[in-house]
């Protein structure tokens, strides 16, 4: 005797998969158990009407495709076999090129495409040692001028891409990647765009408009409002200009002059891996208590820390403000002489002589290595002189403010 059937709302999900099998119910497998009940008692209604039209059969495709996951299609066919006759990517595209992307202030990342028969022309004449330089050519043409700073990375010759550090943040930087040979030379095989680093710090424009356009007008061509940046409005201030904006930040926009100033000039501190103290607050004393704690009678400590309930006797150390401040930091000079009328190449690129021969090359020199291979070619290219520099700058610490920033600090 057949052992008798359970009823539905009894089963396990395995045995509503076995009757959903033996009703021919499609995609069974992939359905939750309340929604194999509603199927089987569909199919169940199904096998007892005879009158079911003849479209339940399209209903039910329609409503098992509710529960499709995406890996098949209604026809069944896999989405793997999409791409099948596609062929697979190339391993490069012929074309040298070389792209530079900010990371973050402190890297950036760089990736090319270079093809082997370039490289092998390039070896042809001399190419040694496959390396990147970046360069920082914030305000210039480094197609006509030189770069205020060159940092060389040797890099793999499998290397398909790069992380560089960034000297200063704040800057504009593009970077070349190229054979560097024995006599001092680099032969470019790529060079990127320009691009701009991000500063360290937070950014110290700070300014909210609000402007009303009718939905009937047409901006196409039409300037709404333009917004003048920090440096620009201090110009004008100082020029005698009248300044333009929010009134509400004037005085927000004058107490980080002193930051901007630092900033364009080349950010003194932009060096550095942290934001320093001055660049957070100006009104933070070196205890790290804010101008709120200036001493009062009801007393404080020499930490700035209220002695609760004890002021101060007539014996007392009396206290009295003063300000201090430090700006430090270096350059680099390179200099020398040869023929008036040689050709002279610093790190590759070519550099104007005096009428008498001499040169002199000054650059701002931030933390890291600058490799400067010099090299001097006489006029018929028959004698040439070379010198390899490495220069290598460390700034272990770092508390330096302006005079500007320079606020007020009790000592007794």
């Amino acid at each position: 005797m057949a052992k008798e059937r359970p009823p539905l709302d009894d089963m396990t999900l395995r045995q509503l998969r076995r009757v959903a099998s033996e009703y021919s119910i499609s995609r069974y497998s992939r359905m939750r158990k309340s929604q194999l009940l509603a199927a089987i008692q569909q199919a169940e209604r199904t096998k007892l009407s005879s009158t079911q039209p003849r479209n339940l059969e399209a209903q039910e495709t329609v409503e098992a495709a509710k529960f499709e996951l995406g890996q098949e299609d209604r026809t069944g066919g896999s989405l793997a076999d999409v791409d099948e006759g596609l062929a697979d990517l190339p391993g490069g595209y012929g074309e040298s090129r070389i792209v530079l992307m900010p990371r973050d202030p402190q890297w950036s990342y760089t990736y090319w495409d270079i093809p082997n028969d370039r490289r092998e022309e390039l070896r042809r004449q001399g190419g040694q040692q496959l390396a990147l330089r970046l360069y920082d050519v914030t305000d210039i043409n480094i197609e006509f001028q030189s770069p205020h700073s060159i940092q060389e990375y040797p890099c793999d010759e499998l290397a398909r891409e790069w992380y560089l550090p960034i000297p200063v943040s704040d800057r504009d930087y593009a970077v070349d990647i190229g054979y560097r040979c024995v006599d001092g030379r680099f032969l470019v095989l790529a060079r990127s765009a320009t691009v701009h680093v991000p500063p360290v710090y937070p950014s110290d424009w700070i300014e909210d408009h609000f402007v009303t356009v009718s939905m009937e007008e047409d901006l196409r061509g039409k300037t709404v409002f333009e917004l003048v940046p920090p440096a620009k409005r201090m110009s004008m201030a100082a020029g005698g200009a009248a300044a333009t904006g929010n009134p509400i930040y004037d005085e927000i926009f004058g107490m980080a002059q002193g930051a901007e100033a630092q900033r364009v000039a080349g950010s003194l501190f932009g060096s550095m891996q942290q934001v320093p103290e001055q660049a957070i607050s100006s009104y933070v004393f070196p205890s790290g208590v804010g101008m709120w704690a200036v001493p009062t009678v009801s007393g404080l400590t020499m930490s700035g820390v209220g002695m609760s309930g004890v002021g101060f006797s007539a014996s007392a150390v009396p206290m009295r403000p003063r300000q201090f401040w430090l700006v430090a930091d270096a350059e680099l000079i390179v200099y020398g002489a040869t023929e008036p009328d040689a050709t002279v190449t610093i790190g590759g690129r070519p550099i104007k002589l005096n009428p008498d021969g001499t040169f002199r090359f000054q650059m701002s020199f931030q933390d890291g290595l600058i490799d400067y291979p010099i090299m001097a070619v006489a006029a018929d290219g028959e004698q040439t002189r070379s010198i390899h520099m490495k220069f290598n700058r460390e700034t272990p610490s770092r508390n330096t403010n302006t005079k500007e920033e320079a606020v007020l600090e009790w000592l007794p």
